[in-house]
């Protein structure tokens, strides 16, 4: 996903949610200031490149779904899912995470040497300030869902899953499947309602920029307001 194709959805995201993207950006500048000087993970070193790989989510089905991450050749978990799956006996390659919920898993993990996506945006750069020294950058993936720099990256997608699926498809994933994603998840308050919305309508215009069908989606597709390509 380059930047140029990603923008106008972007700017769709910002408008619905009335996010200002100067706060984005300032975000993506802070998280770089953080990590100045680091050497920061090469996502290309997870193996994404011809694996199958589970983008799992933190949705109450992840847990009877778990064995679908562990058949998989790579592991993405978006934020507490990571936890939950490790609870399960199941290994996660890496973590997708804005730092709103798990961080000390975070930094567990890059303690660990295995890779954190850690993202920045508006409303998280306080969290960013509190656990991203505390991380070891060699393990750390810095995005920002706002125009990339030499540091922080931006390789399409919003919520923590669909930014994991998003990773998956530029790294050159041969499939993807979705453990633990619940779209319908009764106990999610209005906000998080409306960015499942527009996960759900982000991964329908994933797979079919990939000519993929995502399992997730059966018996979706026909409601989903589709993303129409720039």
């Amino acid at each position: 996903m380059d930047f140029h194709t990603w923008e106008p959805v972007y700017e769709a995201v910002l408008a619905d949610f009335g996010y200002p993207r100067e706060g984005d950006e300032r975000a993506r500048d802070r998280l770089g200031e953080l990590l100045d000087g680091a050497e920061t993970y090469d996502p290309a070193a997870l193996g994404l490149d011809g694996a199958t790989v589970a983008v799992a989510g933190a949705g109450p089905s992840l847990e009877a779904e778990a064995d679908r991450a562990a058949a998989a050749d790579v592991v993405l978990a978006a934020s507490t899912a990571a936890d939950r799956l490790a609870d399960a006996g199941v290994a996660v390659d890496c973590m997708v995470t804005d730092l709103d919920k798990n961080a000390a898993t975070g930094r567990a993990l890059t303690a660990d040497g295995t890779p954190v996506v850690v993202h920045a945006h508006g409303d998280n750069v306080p969290a960013l300030n509190s656990h991203v020294p505390d991380y070891d950058a060699a393990f750390v993936v810095p995005t920002t869902q706002a125009a990339p720099t030499v540091a922080v990256h931006n390789f399409g997608g919003f919520t923590d899953g669909d930014r994991a699926a998003f990773l998956a498809d530029h790294f050159g994933a041969s499939s993807l499947s979705f453990p633990g994603w619940d779209f319908d998840d009764p106990d999610v308050g209005p906000e998080k309602r409306r960015k499942l919305r527009w996960a759900e309508r982000l991964l329908h215009w994933l797979e079919r920029r990939r000519g993929e069908r995502f399992d997730v989606l059966d018996g979706r597709r026909g409601e989903i307001d589709p993303i129409e390509e720039p």
